[in-house]
Formats: structure tokens, C-alpha cells, sequence
């Protein structure tokens, strides 16, 4: 039977370690795929229009179409990413196949040939904005251990409430010490170290709250794993309008839904002095949630050939759910002896928020009549602005600091191309996104090329896209005590096959 306790409000702030700045870049970071044409000409479509998924950068480009359309896409995505732990190489792959965008517009023109309002455009469209799926794995040793983790919770902790009470069991207590005394997310960590003998008290007395480590090793031999699923997808409601020959104008209402499921699996061993020791610790994370935003756009024909397009999205307003659950086990000798705390069957419950910053895009576009055209697009984000709320909790408070201090503007630049031979299209893209990082640190700059074909049937057409991004990122097995990252270089390739048809 699964146990759990929840934590909503104020006290929730207080222990959840769990939300902090890596959950707000998670939700905040948008690695849109969309369609087969708009991934091979790098998403570039902010003055553009004219296709569904274009409605996530501006939503005037529904306004584009002359007639109703349905598409649907289809991505295969492959992750392959290179690790290094200090000095020790590892490589993990990952492959999976999802219906990534489906949707559909509808087109009334007007009737009245005297009005400037030439016609009025309805689409629904589904997005998967981000695709989390991923496998990690990353090796080495170094002088940290898992010890120091525990050790840096449990600085300050009293003793008496890392004790077993008489016969409550060890899951029990697990969940007691989250909602007592204030302790907390810290308190939790404190009793599995405790527990497990990896940390000992310096006196044996209730009061005591200092610690010290019974590991004995000059080097740790260590093995992390992530096992990684989930997405945050995008439903769109759109309107958009023509007005004369020249002006479009649109507006969205964006509702997102988060699943997310998260395991780090960290092994730990080590010989020394004829003492050999293992540690095996699972931290599981699941979130479900909902967002919404709204976005307002404009397009413009400046002539024949060159087109302006300008949007705002507001931030992102999330409610989310975290289930976080612990398991570890040892064989430090000292531990308590009915110590087994490895099913992950003692879940905390938080409730919290998300507000991600809003986004302006500017772009411009070159449309050569039916030979091709040629397209940029700038969006720009301030992810200082990132915040978890309620900010009046005095838990969040101090991460939200953190998250200003540490977080800045985000530029973002897409380039895109489509040449056009009688029924044939080929096109290709380039995608540069800034670090979130106000250092560049941590999370690296990303960069991705693209490109495609599409066939044209008449009413239909049949597109194939191939994009590549690759990031750098720093990672930290835990967020205290193991201070030496691992580098992760991050290739992503994904291969979308789209349909579309015009009635």
C-alpha cells in the first residue's frame, strides 16, 4: 500500500527542495517541433504564416491561409549524449516515436465586397512543445561521496527526531519528520543518512545536531543513471483576421498539460584499508500539471516581396504536482538493523507554481512569388523574471532570488529557407538559442540545423524534415555535497514525417 503526505501552501515552500530553478527551465523551455515544413526551415515563421504550427510564434499566420487545411506530423526522436566525469567517458542513447502536432484551420471569406475585413480564420492545433524522454548515463569516481550530501542536510538537525519512536516503522517516520518540528525536506535526508549509518552524531544525546561521516575512502567509485519520460504539449484556440491586402492580425489562448516522470538511480562503492562499502540511492519525481497562456501577433505586407511580423506571448501561468518519493539501502555496518526503506512507496505531495517570463518576436521575411522565399525571425525572453509561486511563501523566496541573480535574457534567432522546382520544395534551417544562464554557465548555448523535402499533390502535400540541435550541460548528481559535475554534450536528431491537406 502506498503512503504519502501532503504538503500545500506555506509549509510546502519550507521542504520542497524538489522545485527550484531547474524546474522552472524545465517548464520554461520550449524545444517546439511542430510540423515537417516549419522543423526544416528552422521554425522561421513569425512573418510568414501558413502553416499551424507557426501559430506558436505568431498567431496572425493563420489569417495567411486562402483555404481550410488539416495537418499532422510525425517525429522520431534520437538522443545521444557524451558524459564526462572527471576524466571517465560514458555514452547513453535514446530513441522514440510520438504524433508530436495535429490541427486543423477553417477559413470564412467575407461576403461583402465593400468591407476592408476580407476574412475571418478559425484553427485548433496540438503541439508537443517539449518531448522529455531520455536516458542518462554517466560513470567515474571522485573524492566526494554521498556522505557529504547527508552531512550538509543534517548540519543542524537534532538528533532525537532521526530515532525510530518505539515501534513506528521506517517508512512511517520518513513521512513524520517532513510534517514535524519544521524539518522538512532536510529532516528526510538527515534520517535516511542517519538510518543507513553513513553519517553518525558527534554525541549521543537528543539535542545534538552536528555529524560526522563513517565513510572511510579516498576515491568513490560512482554510477549515475537517469531514467527520463514525459512532455509538455500545447493546445491552441486561434482567431486571426485579413484586412485589406496587406494586414493580419491574430490572437490565441494556449493551454498546456505537463506529465513528467523523473528516476536517478546513484550507486556508490568503495575499498579502503580492507573496508568495502556500497550505497545505492533512487530519488523518483513525477509531476502532472496544467498551463495557460494567451499570445497576440501582427503580420504585414511591405510590397510584393518583403513581409514584418511582430508577437507577444504572456508568460505561462503553471499549477503543478510534484509525487517525489526516496529509497536507499547500504551496507555500512552501524545502520539500524530492520533499516529497508527501498520501495518508493512513501510519497510527498507538493502543490506549487509556475509563472515563466513572456516572450516578444520580431521577423522579416522575402517571398519570391512561387519560387521560394527566405525568412528570419528574433524572439527575445527574460528568464530573470521566472518565478515560483506563491512568491509571498517565505520557502520560495530565497530560490526566487537565486533565480534572478542566476537567470537572464534569452535571444533566440531562427533562419529558414524554401526554394521551390514545380512541385518539389527543399528547404533547410538554422536555430540559435541563448543560455538561460546569466554566465553562460551550467546550460550552454544551443545550436541546430535543419532541413527538408516536400511534394505537393495539388490539395495535399507530404513533407519530410531532418533537425539536429546540440547543447552543453553541466550535471550535478545531487544539489549539495558532490560538487564536481559531469559534462554532458546533448545531440539531438529528430526525423518528421508531416501530412497536409487544403479543402
Amino acid at each position: 500500500m502506498r503512503k504519502y503526505i501532503t504538503f500545500i501552501g506555506l509549509f510546502a515552500c519550507a521542504i520542497a527542495s524538489a522545485q527550484n530553478i531547474n524546474d522552472v527551465l524545465r517548464y520554461s523551455t520550449e524545444n517546439l517541433q511542430g510540423s515537417a515544413r516549419f522543423q526544416a526551415m528552422g521554425g522561421a515563421f513569425g512573418s510568414l504564416g501558413g502553416d499551424l504550427s507557426a501559430l506558436n510564434i505568431n498567431p496572425a499566420g493563420s489569417a495567411v491561409f486562402n483555404s481550410g487545411m488539416f495537418s499532422i506530423s510525425g517525429t522520431n526522436y534520437n538522443r545521444n549524449t557524451d558524459s564526462d566525469y572527471n576524466g571517465t567517458l560514458s555514452n547513453s542513447t535514446n530513441n522514440n516515436f510520438d504524433i508530436n502536432q495535429v490541427g486543423g484551420a477553417f477559413v470564412f471569406k467575407s461576403t461583402n465586397p465593400d468591407s476592408k475585413w476580407r476574412k475571418f480564420s478559425l484553427a485548433l492545433n496540438y503541439d508537443v512543445v517539449q518531448n522529455y524522454d531520455d536516458r542518462l548515463i554517466t560513470k567515474g569516481s571522485s573524492s566526494e561521496g554521498i556522505d557529504n550530501y547527508f552531512l550538509d542536510y543534517a548540519d543542524g538537525i537534532p538528533l532525537q527526531p532521526l530515532k525510530l519512536q518505539g515501534n513506528e516503522r521506517i517508512g512511517d517516520a520518513y513521512l513524520d519528520i517532513g510534517a514535524t518540528n519544521g524539518l522538512g525536506f532536510s529532516g528526510q535526508q538527515a534520517f535516511l543518512g542517519f538510518q543507513a549509518g553513513i553519517i553518525e552524531p558527534t554525541l549521543d544525546e537528543d539535542d545534538n545536531s552536528s555529524y560526522f561521516s563513517n565513510a572511510n575512502y579516498n576515491d568513490v567509485n560512482q554510477d549515475f543513471r537517469q531514467y527520463i519520460s514525459g512532455y509538455n504539449s500545447k493546445f491552441t484556440i486561434n482567431g486571426a483576421t485579413q484586412y485589406g491586402d496587406n494586414f493580419y492580425f491574430g490572437a490565441s489562448l494556449n493551454f498546456h498539460t505537463i506529465q513528467y516522470e523523473r528516476l536517478n538511480r546513484y550507486d556508490e562503492s568503495y575499498s579502503n584499508e580492507g573496508e568495502s562499502r556500497f550505497v545505492a540511492f533512487d530519488n523518483l519525481l513525477e509531476t502532472e500539471g496544467t498551463g495557460f497562456s494567451m499570445s497576440i501577433g501582427a503580420i504585414a505586407k511591405v510590397n510584393d516581396v518583403i513581409r514584418l511580423g511582430a508577437s507577444y506571448q504572456s508568460p505561462t501561468w503553471y499549477r503543478l504536482t510534484d509525487n517525489f518519493s526516496q529509497g536507499i539501502d547500504s551496507d555500512y555496518p552501524n545502520k539500524d538493523s530492520d533499516f529497508n526503506f527501498f520501495d518508493l512507496n512513501y510519497i510527498n505531495i507538493f502543490d506549487y507554481q509556475i509563472k515563466t517570463p513572456g516572450k516578444v518576436t520580431g521577423s522579416i521575411s522575402a517571398v519570391f512569388g512561387k519560387s521560394g522565399l527566405l525568412s528570419l525571425d528574433y524572439g527575445y525572453q527574460d528568464m530573470s523574471k521566472a518565478e515560483l509561486r506563491p512568491t509571498s511563501d517565505s520557502g520560495f523566496a530565497g530560490e526566487n532570488a537565486f533565480i534572478s541573480e542566476s537567470l537572464g535574457g534569452v535571444s533566440t534567432i531562427r533562419v529558414g529557407g524554401e526554394y521551390r522546382i514545380k512541385r518539389v520544395s527543399l528547404r533547410a534551417g538554422y536555430r540559435y538559442e541563448q543560455s538561460p544562464y546569466e554566465s553562460g554557465n551550467i546550460v550552454g548555448d544551443l545550436n541546430g540545423i535543419s532541413g527538408g523535402v516536400g511534394y505537393n499533390f495539388g490539395r495535399s502535400r507530404l513533407d519530410l524534415a531532418i533537425s539536429r540541435t546540440e547543447q552543453d550541460v553541466l550535471q550535478y548528481f545531487f544539489d549539495t555535497g558532490i560538487n564536481t559535475p559531469a559534462l554532458l554534450n546533448n545531440v539531438n536528431t529528430n526525423v518528421t514525417l508531416g501530412y497536409t491537406l487544403n479543402f
